[in-house]
């Protein structure tokens, strides 16, 4: 049965404002609804002011962006995506900071400790105007169980990876890399395309609709499982899922025919990962790709087998069963992509900490030398482009206006003319990608290049060829910014898996070279304990000042990816280093 909202009220991706105020359950975290702002958030359009700076202004529009129903997942909660990642600690906390980052002086930095505001400095113009650190716990206490104590305290929020620091952009902030991603997959396997394959995945929560709209972006068919049935449907309606099916054996005929066709095609279906993929096995189904991409870091966001209004209402009113059956149900889903890969299936982890939940179940998904039995996305497919300083560069536009990003656009291709995958993810971009909250973009930029596009955007506001300043930032998945074992730093060359002194470097670096907010943040992507990572914003206003200052920052942000993967002994990044002038003690140049 498809849930009601009743049944699904903190699963509700129609959430706004004038929803009714739940009152706090036993056991869940204080939220403060009395502070809950009459009118819907979204983020103002225009160059009107209501913040002292731009910087401040900036901040105030992209956490009002986040919050933006069509962006957030669970609006009433303060939930931007990835099951419970937060963009302020609660409704009151909300509050406070919307005041402080309006009464900011252009020489002061507020302090923000997992979503709340507190401390104001006094510091320098060019310093940031906001500093961030989310859900960080000290090593030894660094588990779920501890932070979930701490957040029902009302004492941390889980910051995610850019939900907590304000640069969410909604789907389309994973989009490029997934695509990046996709497209290195049909070039290692298929000869550069995906057309005639089918790609197995699960979820369609935030961010996880770019998995079925990456691969029909490189010609492949993609089949994509999620519980929630409304999910399914938004995702239909935003146009990164092409079609729903009525069940199982309808989407295999379209699955089906739609790779007969040679044509990009995706198609959602309801229903439990769990459940599906051994079904699949049964009926001798054979997808030429198999991942996954549900909220499996946290065990209270994964969700199990079973009714659906069932299930939610368990986890509810025992939560501890419901994490029992939640893991129950990943291995099952992890045991499924194994018999799948053994079949000749590729198969591809992709950084939700799923493959580690099932070991925590019982399951064995290592080999004889420790390895993980199917690689994640970043050591099996995209380490070579962060030891070039690749990653996901993106920029918003805080006018409100599409036109300025088409403008950034172009401007991107004038600067780029022989970067051909570039011109290819534009064009699809602009075809296929809905702008959803403040206009924004995503493009994978590497050392080098990110600096000289940020000085372009500058002096496209300099010469008012887009109405107001860009907000330039990244995810906190990049490459010399995190420290994530079961993802991005899977498998490093040397054994420094688990060294995150690589994230706090970077903020440091960000900090000191003149970023407008820098984030430091615990567990994104996998969950409390399992990651460290750092996120950089800085505002192109067009102004003199702003460009030495987005020099330095576009500079130092991914030279911390050169400096990384060099130490680790990546070859490419130690050539990257000699060739484009990183400076790096010991290399020799």
């Amino acid at each position: 049965m498809t849930p009601t909202t009743d049944q699904t009220a903190e699963l509700n991706l129609e959430a706004n404002s004038l929803s009714n105020t739940p009152p706090k359950p036993e056991g869940k975290r204080p939220m403060f609804y009395e502070f809950k702002p009459e009118e819907t958030i979204k983020a103002k359009h225009g160059t009107e002011l209501r913040c002292k700076t731009w910087e401040a202004e900036a901040a105030l529009r992209m956490l009002e962006n986040n919050l933006d129903p069509a962006v957030s997942l669970v609006y009433d909660e303060l939930i931007v995506y990835g099951g419970a990642g937060r963009a302020a600690r609660n409704w009151k906390e909300y509050q406070t900071i919307v005041k402080t980052l309006k009464e900011l002086e252009a020489d002061e930095t507020m302090l923000v400790q997992s979503g709340k505001a507190v401390g104001v400095l006094k510091t320098w113009p060019h310093a940031p105007r906001v500093l961030i650190a989310n859900s960080n716990i000290v090593p030894a206490w660094s588990t779920q169980e501890y932070f979930d104590e701490l957040d029902k305290m009302g004492l941390m929020m889980y910051g995610q990876m850019t939900a907590g620091s304000w640069i969410y952009i909604a789907t389309q902030g994973i989009l490029q890399g997934t695509y990046e991603t996709f497209a290195a997959m049909a070039d290692k396997h298929f000869g550069g395309s995906l057309r005639g394959t089918i790609t197995l995945t699960a979820g369609l929560g935030g961010m996880s609709g770019a998995q079925p709209l990456a691969v029909t972006m490189n010609d492949g068919v993609c089949l994509v499982i999620e519980p929630i049935d409304e999910r399914v449907k938004q995702k239909v309606r935003e146009g990164y899922v092409d079609e729903q099916a009525r069940d199982l054996t309808h989407a295999l005929e379209l699955c089906e025919q739609a790779k007969a066709d040679g044509k990009g095609w995706s198609v959602g279906l309801t229903g439990n990962a769990a459940t599906v993929l051994p079904r699949l096995l049964e009926l001798g189904f054979d997808a030429e790709i198999v991942t996954d991409q549900t909220s499996a870091h946290d065990l209270m966001d994964y969700i199990p087998e079973g009714e659906i209004g069932e299930v939610l209402a368990l986890k509810t009113a025992n939560p501890e069963e419901f994490k029992k059956q939640a893991l129950a149900s990943i291995v099952k889903h992890v045991e499924a992509i194994l018999e799948m890969q053994k079949r000749g299936t590729i198969a591809v982890d992709y950084g939700n900490n799923l493959r580690g939940q099932a070991e925590k179940g019982g399951l064995n998904v290592r080999d004889e030398a420790g390895q993980f039995l199917y690689p994640g996305f970043v050591p099996g497919y995209i380490r070579p482009l962060f030891c070039e300083g690749k990653g996901p560069f993106r920029w918003a536009a805080l006018s409100g206006d599409p036109q300025d990003i088409l403008r950034i656009d172009r401007a991107l291709l004038e600067t780029f003319p022989d970067n051909k995958l570039l011109a290819r993810w534009i064009e699809k971009a602009q075809a296929k990608v809905p702008f959803i909250g403040l206009p924004a973009r995503v493009c994978w930029l590497g050392y080098g290049e990110r600096e000289k596009f940020g000085l372009v955007i500058n002096d496209l506001v300099a010469r008012g060829e887009v109405s107001a300043p860009i907000v330039i930032g990244r995810d906190h998945l990049d490459c010399g910014s995190v420290a994530s074992p079961n993802r991005e730093t899977e498998g490093m060359k040397d054994g420094s898996d688990a060294v995150a002194d690589w994230p706090l470097l970077n903020a440091l670096a960000n900090c000191a070279s003149g970023a407008d907010w820098v984030s430091l943040h615990n567990g994104g992507g996998v969950g409390i304990g399992n990651s460290t990572h750092s996120g950089m914003v800085i505002v192109a206003t067009g102004t003199p000042e702003k460009a030495e200052r987005l020099r330095r920052v576009l500079t130092t942000d991914p030279g911390m990816g050169i400096f990384r993967h060099a130490d680790a002994g990546y070859e490419l990044a130690q050539d990257v280093a000699r060739e484009r002038g990183a400076k790096i003690p010991g290399l020799p140049m």
